[in-house]
């Protein structure tokens, strides 16, 4: 048989130096899941000297949510060296592999910040981008529909000469591109390696789109794990909420009975005795405990609303005389506006009830040294459906960095009390299919409850 040495047979060898390359490059993929390095190593093989390819290469990505091929990395031979070979001398046993330095110093070129920095739109009138997305074709910038198109603000800029482009394909959808050139040597693009680029792309567009599953795989697990820890988060708080309204529920008895004795002891000690002080204070601080367990336990305890029609101003007046004491202890001046007809909610009145005083007293502690206490009643606008309540005070206003927190169950910015007050307040209107917001004025804070009214 006879023998025919390599020179005959020019177009054979070129063949099988392409089937080592793509074969060296299946065994690439398979060594990293890591998109990062991919893309790197990816731009890398084709613009190594020693592959003898192309001099530069530029990845672009689809981002589904926006619909635009977004610029993440570019490669020049210069920057390529850094390509390393692995498994040996063997061609079919080995694989490249680049170093994070490597990949670092490729990131930092000033090319590679450029194309970062460029987005396609995916319905963009050039013919490149339609052929590369639509119809997932090789492109070329010598061919007619490039050389006479004038609209091009994208690829030119970054290839100012002679450049191709290929679709990266997996499953039937484009899912990026990979433009090249050979800027430095003028080189002509030839048909072969065109054809090696279109059999490279193929494969580099499956193994990106794995990556990108894998990776997208990794944050769903994240998520899950985070989801996981907080419903056994959420599992504990609520064995604890629950140990804590029995333990509120036990000791509330022993409470009473300890402040009925107390009162006793208190109405039979003579009035300027030390005891009677002694007495005046376990009752006081009874009736602190007796409130802020009360507070516990509604706050633990599953609302129940016993939906009524509720007259608005008739629930803001028996609020207000309610607190017609702390008005006159706090030398507090009330106004109350309201230039609307009956305004009728649906709702529960103690709850509603139990809203305003709260509000209304949280006031009155923010304005210990008197002030003005403002109350403002009516509708958005003449055919509105809501009725809006304004509280406002002049106590100076609740802390910015505080604002946001204000209605957190144990959040509060009094030396007493529990922090439920607002948080349980804002539970009633939200049960009530209404909303709460508090922001500061000039003097200090405005509470504004919006409730939908009875068509």
């Amino acid at each position: 048989m006879e023998i025919h040495d390599s020179q005959q047979y020019p177009e054979t060898d070129n063949r099988l130096s392409e089937l080592t390359l793509l074969y060296q490059f299946s065994n690439t993929m398979l060594s990293t899941i890591r998109l990062n390095k991919l893309t790197h190593l990816v731009l890398t093989a084709i613009t190594a000297s020693s592959s003898n390819l192309f001099e530069r290469a530029i990845l672009f990505l689809r981002n589904e949510k926006t619909d635009i091929m977004q610029g993440m990395l570019a490669v020049t031979r210069v920057h390529s060296e850094g390509l390393q070979i692995v498994g040996g001398q063997d061609a079919l046993g080995s694989r490249w592999d680049i170093s994070d330095e490597v990949i670092s110093q490729q990131r930092s070129t000033e090319f590679c910040l450029q194309v970062r920095l460029t987005r396609i739109e995916i319905n963009s009138p050039c013919p490149i981008i339609h052929h590369i997305v639509s119809e997932r074709l090789l492109c070329r910038s010598d061919d007619t529909l490039c050389r006479k198109c004038q609209i091009c603000h994208f690829i030119r800029p970054l290839c100012s000469g002679s450049f191709a482009a290929v679709p990266l394909v997996a499953r039937e959808s484009t899912i990026g591109m990979i433009v090249v050139d050979n800027l430095d040597s003028a080189r002509e693009i030839s048909d072969n390696n065109l054809h090696f680029l279109q059999l490279f792309a193929n494969q580099a567009g499956m193994a990106i789109e794995n990556s990108m599953l894998y990776n997208r795989i990794e944050d769903a697990n994240l998520n899950l794990r985070y989801a996981r820890e907080r419903l056994l988060h959420g599992e504990r708080l609520a064995a604890i909420g629950e140990m804590a309204a029995n333990l509120a529920h036990e000791l509330k008895n022993p409470l009473i009975t300890i402040g009925g004795f107390a009162g006793r002891l208190l109405k039979a000690l003579p009035f300027e005795t030390r005891e009677h002080q002694y007495a005046d204070t376990i009752v006081s601080e009874v009736n602190r405990l007796e409130k802020m367990l009360a507070e516990i336990l509604t706050f633990s305890r599953k609302p129940t609303i016993c939906f009524t029609p509720c007259d608005m101003e008739e629930i803001i007046q028996d609020c207000l005389a309610s607190c017609a004491t702390a008005f006159e202890d706090h030398n507090i001046k009330i106004s109350f506006f309201s230039n609307v007809p009956p305004l009728i909610v649906l709702g529960d009145t103690h709850q509603l009830k139990q809203v305003f005083l709260n509000l209304i007293l949280n006031s009155c502690d923010a304005m210990p040294e008197g002030g003005q206490l403002s109350l403002t009643m009516g509708k958005n606008a003449p055919d509105s459906k809501t009725v809006t309540v304004a509280v406002e005070d002049t106590g100076g206003g609740i802390p910015k960095d505080m604002l946001s927190q204000i209605f957190n169950p144990f959040f509060t910015t009094k030396h007493h009390g529990t922090g439920l007050g607002l948080a349980i307040a804002n539970r009633i209107i939200l049960n009530h299919f209404g909303s709460i917001q508090a922001r500061n004025t000039g003097q200090g804070a405005v509470f504004t409850i919006a409730l939908p009214l009875i068509e």
